[in-house]
């Protein structure tokens, strides 16, 4: 934003303090106004034509900014991605545990990856692990939807689960 003498066009269109549209005038003319005031010109819009300027008090300005700014980032929710991670010969007990803490990230608003990782000769048989991956997510269904099907890469297979029930057909 620029103030006061940083304006370099020769006409700029000016607001009051009151919000009063003055109209038109020479730059010059605009800043003497603003200094009588005891004022900045600051200039809002510099995109228009000629540009928008506004005789305020420029620290008070910048400061319900800097306000308004943190007030906006407080009621954002950083989504976090956490991970769950299991093997396809996980135990139905631990898989339990495993889906109680997923169902807590997930109700906190975070997304959960499940991560089901091969080891030696179980890659020969991935039906397995998409059988735990999928038993899992149909357990967490009622609070939770898939993002995509689960994926073989590599050695593991994973899929994203983010909160939101599924919709009813």
């Amino acid at each position: 934003m620029r103030i006061n003498r940083e304006i370099r066009v020769p006409r700029v269109r000016v607001i009051d303090k009151d919000g009063a549209q003055l109209g038109v005038l020479l730059t010059s003319e605009a800043i003497m106004r603003a200094e009588m005031a005891g004022l900045d010109l600051v200039e809002v819009s510099a995109s228009a034509d000629p540009p928008v300027c506004k005789i305020i008090d420029y620290g008070k300005f910048r400061y319900q900014l800097t306000k308004k700014e943190k007030e906006s980032k407080k009621s954002q929710h950083q989504v976090k991605v956490k991970e769950v991670k299991l093997k396809p010969n996980t135990d139905d007990h631990d898989l339990q545990v495993k889906m109680r803490h997923a169902r807590e990230f997930i109700e906190k608003g975070n997304k959960v990856r499940i991560t089901c990782t091969f080891r030696g000769r179980e890659m020969q048989h991935p039906e397995f692990g998409e059988r735990v991956v999928r038993t899992f997510c149909e357990g967490l269904a009622d609070i939770a939807t898939e993002e995509a099907p689960a994926k073989l890469m590599g050695r593991s297979l994973s899929t994203v689960l983010a909160p939101g029930a599924k919709k009813k057909k």
